[in-house]
């Protein structure tokens, strides 16, 4: 490496957050951070990262697309046969990353996965380009696969299958929702001095604290 990781710096310096700036319901606030994320033009405002855990209890974490923002929960789709697929089998609870380094902000969720039912995965299924619907039929996600050649080939044999058609969603694909029980938004602050507002759910209502840095 030219550089030295220990080296890099970044002062953070655009924005403060308070306990009293924040929205009392913490959808709300992630709403109204998700929309400056979008409006800014940063890419993929909706990429976050997912964790989860099976039950030798270790962690594994990869980029997910948040797709929908429901009053009780954040909606993803994936291959339910996956890795993540198995370790939500093995262990409903998991947490949810946003960063968006242009704004200096943070989100962190945590809460229980579960799966949505048939219909929220059939419409979203249904609203997918083509190839993508069929490439969920091609791909045996996390499954080894001798080379890219074989994804292909099954991708062009469903397209094969599927022409003319509208493919149905898979039995194996389809949708989760994770539901929260805490939120954290991090907004960047100077000296590594960052402002932290935790949401965690508490005697059926939402409350609010600050944490150190």
């Amino acid at each position: 490496m030219e550089k030295k990781i220990n080296h890099i710096r970044n002062e953070y310096k655009l924005k403060s957050l308070s306990e009293s700036d924040v929205d009392k319901n913490p959808f709300r606030q992630f709403n109204i951070w998700m929309d400056e994320a979008i409006h800014s033009g940063i890419p993929e405002p909706t990429a976050m990262v997912l964790a989860t855990t099976g039950k030798n209890m270790q962690p594994s974490a990869r980029m997910v697309l948040l797709k929908e923002v429901k009053p009780e929960g954040f909606i993803f789709y994936s291959n339910y046969e996956s890795k993540k697929g198995h370790q939500i089998t093995e262990n409903h609870y998991g947490s949810i990353l946003f960063y968006w380094t242009e704004l200096e902000k943070q989100i962190r969720i945590e809460g229980r996965i579960e799966k949505t039912s048939e219909e929220i995965s059939n419409e979203y299924y249904l609203s997918r380009p083509a190839k993508s619907r069929i490439g969920s039929w091609a791909s045996p996600q996390s499954r080894e696969i001798p080379d890219r050649q074989f994804i292909e080939t099954r991708q062009a044999e469903y397209e094969k299958k599927f022409e003319g058609q509208l493919p149905p969603r898979p039995e194996n694909w389809g949708g989760y929702i994770l539901i929260p029980y805490t939120f954290e938004f991090w907004q960047g602050r100077p000296n590594r001095l960052h402002d932290r507002v935790e949401y965690y759910y508490d005697d059926n209502t939402w409350k609010i604290r600050r944490l150190a840095p």
